[in-house]
């Protein structure tokens, strides 16, 4: 029995190699790619780079080949690959050079931009902020058409941190959100997404639905301006507002979880990193007996609140166990990702308020949700628009591959 032939390692060509560049313009159709490779192939070359893009159903197609060897045969490609585009209806433009692309820079980030709508000012202005900082843009593709639009830039040759803050600035003077987050593996292992509750899972703030039905929503409110104006701190503030609700019914457990509402985009969030292999959980100043009822329904992995006590089918005005404050919601993604096996690097903490900084902070990639400006200034990235699940094109995660995945369950 013969030997098989091992095929010979073919190498990325260096700077004195003569390389085409084979470009393919016109109305998309099938067949395009194969084509023009079968030409090629008649020609003996080797493919050394190949990138497709198809924007409305027009199509451009780049493939940078190394040169023919045998004299004339480069001539005699191009006339061929012109009459091939010709028939097809196509147009194409051939370019000589030598050797492979540039190498990128050092330095790589992947650059997401969300708008409502996406103007081609506030894009200038961020795609000039990459230059001014160094950086290049190397591809854009579209994530996202609904229900913003999201692109995401890749670039190269700037440190992820500085164009970070520069891309910060220039997106709060625009009106737009952006996220910039470092590229690599680390990007796609994030596998542990901890929430805050109120006003970022749910539309709701839960103590003012129970205090609505103890009547007392006025002094909730008035503890809570206290504690805005730091007259009070998140535990005192906490023991304040709950002693208001004591001698109320249980059964008003029933009646506020009931009223919950979740923020738009909070299924679709969820139901995508499940599927996707993402652990979820919830962390909240709120109460255990919402909390609890939330992990259930939604099929969250981690939930961890503050608990109101219950004595004889009533509240007595105090919680139980541990206060879950901005400290304690770090120390439950600590928890939650050590309990999960993912390190806290390839973790995602989402929350809208001071209480949730230490968590945020604390996190691979901590997302401001239609945060105060304290917490997106501190935050790695904001998001401004009311949909939870736009969270998604932070991840790479297009509308697409979530559409997708939701026929084939369907």
């Amino acid at each position: 029995m013969s030997a098989s032939r091992i095929p010979p390692v073919t190498t990325v060509p260096d700077d004195d190699v003569p390389t085409l560049l084979v470009k393919i313009f016109g109305k998309d159709r099938p067949g395009i790619t194969a084509g023009l490779c079968d030409t090629l192939a008649a020609y003996g070359v080797h493919i050394v780079d190949i990138e497709q893009v198809v924007t409305r159903g027009r199509i451009v197609l780049c493939v940078l080949v190394t040169a023919p060897k045998s004299d004339g045969a480069e001539g005699d490609l191009r006339a061929t690959v012109h009459s091939w585009a010709e028939s097809m209806r196509l147009q194409a433009e051939i370019i000589s050079g030598r050797g492979d692309n540039r190498p990128r820079g050092t330095g790589r980030s992947h650059v997401t931009v969300l708008g409502n709508p996406l103007t081609a000012e506030s894009t200038a202005a961020i795609a000039s902020r990459i230059t001014g900082t160094g950086g290049n843009i190397d591809r854009i593709f579209r994530l996202a058409k609904y229900p913003v639009t999201a692109v995401e830039f890749e670039v190269s040759g700037a440190e992820t941190e500085p164009l970070r803050t520069a891309l910060a600035t220039e997106a709060a003077d625009i009106g737009v959100d952006v996220a910039v987050v470092a590229s690599g593996l680390q990007r796609r292992a994030q596998r542990l997404v901890v929430m805050d509750v109120d006003s970022t899972l749910i539309q709701d703030e839960v103590i003012e639905l129970f205090a609505a039905h103890a009547g007392c929503e006025a002094e909730v409110a008035e503890v809570t301006a206290r504690a805005m104006r730091g007259e009070l701190d998140f535990e005192q503030s906490l023991h304040a507002r709950v002693a208001l609700l004591a001698g109320i019914d249980e059964s008003v457990v029933e009646k506020v979880r009931a009223e919950v509402r979740l923020t738009p985009g909070a299924r679709t969030l969820i139901r995508t990193l499940k599927r996707l292999g993402y652990q979820v959980g919830v962390v909240s100043g709120g109460f255990t007996q919402v909390t609890d009822d939330l992990k259930e329904r939604l099929g969250l992995d981690f939930a961890s609140a503050n608990t109101l006590e219950v004595v004889d089918g009533k509240l007595t005005g105090r919680v139980i166990g541990e206060v879950v404050d901005r400290a304690g919601k770090a120390r439950l993604l600590r928890r939650f990702a050590a309990e999960a096996g993912v390190p806290l690097v390839q973790t995602v903490a989402i929350g809208d308020g001071a209480n949730d900084l230490d968590m945020l902070n604390a996190a691979g990639l901590g997302v401001a949700f239609n945060a105060k400006p304290v917490v997106r200034e501190a935050a790695h990235t904001a998001v401004n628009v009311p949909f939870l699940d736009t969270v998604l094109y932070l991840l790479g995660v297009t509308r697409d591959e979530v559409e997708a995945a939701d026929a084939h369950v369907d």
